[in-house]
């Protein structure tokens, strides 16, 4: 590789690289909100169409900084969307019920199979497209986005391993990333979920540390259930189909000549 190249490479990855960090940001903010203003300001209602708006130009952005790379061509953009197409008909056979959702392990799967970008581009797809289908468009649905695709996202940032290890690393992935989506989703809206007066309400003159106690016993109460049947769900289907999945998804990768770091020999169980 020439030095001009290199140098090529290397601003087609900071761009790529200061997407995901503004989803990231964006995140931060629309998640944590609530530790810092109070309901009356009208902020989730007033945020969630704002960060719908930036979310759909992040995920493009996402994409077409891989197709300026040369790292996404057709049969991969074409991948991209079969996947989003299979999430979208897995979620309403699931529907929720007591936490039982078939399309977080495949997100997991496609982004440690395909890298961060890719992750994060197929949740939050995948999430905008079945709730197409499933009248499920409303105020939270920029924030099912962003924490489906954070999903994505880190599933490709976890560490490299392989064979047995890497599907007990993925599976228990599956688990921490099931109960870290409960709690965002969760949080985004716990503040009008009770009203007030309860010791479970959000307090909008406590301190953060105090409304933190206050979600923890919320959470606790309400949706424990749920997300660990989400996280058994994750665990049971990536021990059961992860292998064979990654190795399909990587052989479909090579062809589509995808991210490099990405694409590492597939390995059986041992």
């Amino acid at each position: 590789m020439s030095t001009r190249q290199a140098g090529l490479a290397t601003m087609q990855q900071a761009r790529l690289s200061l997407a995901l960090a503004t989803a990231l940001a964006i995140g931060a903010v629309a998640f944590s909100w609530p530790l810092f203003l109070t309901p009356a300001s009208g902020v989730s209602a007033a945020t969630a169409p704002l960060v719908f708006a930036l979310v759909l130009p992040l995920v493009l952005a996402v994409v077409l900084t891989e197709l300026s790379a040369g790292r996404l061509d057709a049969k991969t953009l074409a991948m991209l969307g079969v996947l989003a197409a299979v999430g979208t008909v897995l979620r309403p056979l699931s529907a929720g019920t007591a936490g039982f959702e078939l399309i977080f392990f495949l997100i997991i799967l496609a982004g440690r199979a395909y890298g961060a970008a890719f992750g994060f581009a197929l949740g939050a797809i995948t999430l905008f497209t079945s709730a197409l289908i499933t009248s499920g468009v409303g105020p939270w649905l920029p924030y099912q986005m962003l924490a489906a695709g954070f999903v994505g996202l880190f599933a490709g940032l976890l560490p490299k391993a392989s064979g047995r290890a890497e599907l007990a690393l993925l599976a228990g992935y599956g688990v921490v990333s099931a109960f870290v989506y409960g709690w965002l989703m969760d949080f985004s809206f716990w503040p009008f979920a009770l009203g007030d007066g309860t010791q479970l309400s959000f307090d909008p003159v406590a301190s953060p540390l105090a409304n933190l106690h206050r979600f923890v016993l919320f959470n606790l109460a309400t949706s424990m259930g749920w997300n660990l049947g989400r996280a058994l769900t994750n665990a049971l289907l990536i021990a059961l189909l992860g292998a064979p999945l990654l190795r399909l998804l990587r052989r479909s990768g090579r062809r589509a000549q995808l991210l490099a770091p990405a694409i590492a020999t597939p390995t059986s169980p041992e």
